[in-house]
């Protein structure tokens, strides 16, 4: 097979790639522009374009499929060329079920704990010895690689995404791959430049439940009252519908254990009652899959985390700094109310950067209203030229400081000067959280923590 990526430098595209590569597809692409990490793992695998830009003339009929990028225009010259051309476009998700139609599809939605629960099953499968094909938007300790294909695995398990297929499908993502088993983790309105109103995002996990295969399974999260309207609101005799409610834990010892019905104690590498709740979601999928309770169990006490999910960056008795992908309003709940149940007895300074296009948001900042209550001390940052970039009205830092709710708040538009006001503050018997889907314009989150941790 001789496939061809448009705009290959992209996160989930240059894993796609690496994957048919391995795979033995012949995979050539091209791009605007290419940064690391995907730069040098392109050039790791001889994937890397010998050129910047786009040039109509690579695409040739030899080609069986262009698969499109996310960040490439409707008007690009090789897009054009290969409708010309009639060769077939894929887009990204497209070409995952085109690759997995005949697989035991597991799709992992929701607006929060997709990555996670997608670890969390992987991790089990691994540990267990069953084969299984994956994409997941994180880079996880023991996967080469974000994106696997084979010929033999029967099993492929997708975080299913919600935004946008590619420029020329507007469909979510998780609607192309027709999943036997579904699981809804969570529902908190998001990509309000998609979806304006919180009752066309839930739509789409309702139309996610409809393109279940028949015979298939939804699992879904019963304490989340939204995640349960959308659940009961569409009708389908033909799958078996599975609530599933946070797991019964208790903490010792700064260690966090599931409390099995009989009394039994497993102890977990994690923690945090949204963890609780993904590792549920995780097992009954995994059930659903033929693996039983004690299996299970015996597996997911050594899942470490997800990247960037609650990850620890370094501590010592009295201090620990841990980053987060958290950005949205109910993410950072959930992150902060986990750290201070985790470590009940220290000061939680808790730093989030508005970065995504929702978040800077002006109609959209009133949903933050109370969600770092739970720090002792809360910062928030955002980077002013950001805002410019993604062509939104400028934010008045006041306004941004109103909107939490909470006279306690912080608000930098300078990166630097928020690290200086972290080295100069007293940190024993304190932790540091650090929530961004960014990286608040170049902190070095390892050296931050080296310097506050000595």
């Amino acid at each position: 097979m001789n496939v061809h990526f448009i705009a290959i430098g992209g996160s989930a595209m240059h894993n796609l790639a690496i994957a048919l590569h391995l795979k033995g597809y012949h995979v050539t692409g091209s791009d605007d522009e290419i940064f690391d990490p995907a730069k040098s793992r392109l050039q790791k695998y001889g994937l890397l374009p010998a050129y910047i830009g786009w040039k109509p003339e690579v695409i040739t009929t030899d080609l069986d499929a262009v698969i499109l990028g996310m960040h490439a225009r409707e008007d690009n010259p090789e897009l054009l060329r290969a409708k010309e051309l009639g060769i077939k476009i894929f887009s990204y998700p497209e070409y995952l079920y085109e690759q997995s139609k005949d697989k035991t599809r597991v799709v992992v939605g929701g607006s929060h704990g997709k990555t996670t629960i997608t670890a969390m099953i992987l991790h089990v499968l691994q540990h267990l010895g069953i084969d299984a094909d994956y994409m997941v938007g994180a880079q996880l300790e023991g996967f080469e690689v974000m994106v696997r294909l084979s010929h033999k695995a029967r099993v492929m398990v997708i975080e299913g995404d919600e935004y946008l297929t590619s420029p020329i499908d507007r469909r979510p993502k998780f609607h192309l791959y027709q999943p036997n088993i579904a699981v809804i983790s969570g529902i908190a309105w998001d990509h309000i430049n998609v979806f304006p109103t919180f009752d066309i995002y839930k739509e789409q996990f309702a139309q996610f439940i409809r393109l279940i295969r028949p015979g298939g399974t939804l699992i879904y999260c019963a304490d989340d009252k939204d995640v349960v309207s959308v659940a009961e609101s569409v009708k389908r005799g033909d799958i078996a519908a599975i609530g599933y409610h946070t797991a019964n834990y208790e903490i010792s010892n700064g260690t966090t254990h599931i409390v099995s019905p009989d009394g039994a104690k497993t102890p977990l590498m994690i923690f945090g009652r949204h963890n609780l709740q993904n590792i549920m979601a995780a097992k009954n999928a995994c059930n659903a899959l033929g693996i039983s309770d004690k299996d299970f169990l015996s597996a997911i006490s050594t899942f470490k985390g997800a990247s960037k999910r609650l990850e620890l960056v370094k501590k010592n008795t009295l201090t620990a700094v841990y980053k987060d992908f958290a950005h949205a309003p109910s993410k950072l709940r959930a992150t902060i109310a986990a750290m201070k149940e985790q470590y009940p007895d220290r000061r939680l300074v808790a730093c989030m950067e508005l970065h995504t296009f929702s978040s800077l948001t002006p109609e959209f900042l009133a949903q933050y209203a109370g969600c770092m209550d739970l720090a002792d001390v809360p910062m928030v940052y955002f980077n002013p030229h950001a805002v410019a970039h993604k062509k939104l009205p400028p934010l008045d830092p006041e306004k941004v400081r109103a909107a939490f709710c909470n006279d306690k708040i912080v608000v930098f538009t300078d990166s630097a000067m928020l690290r200086q006001h972290l080295l100069r503050m007293e940190w024993p018997g304190s932790n540091l959280l650090m929530m961004s889907s960014g990286n608040f314009d170049g902190i070095d989150f390892a050296q931050l923590a080296n310097e506050l941790i000595c």
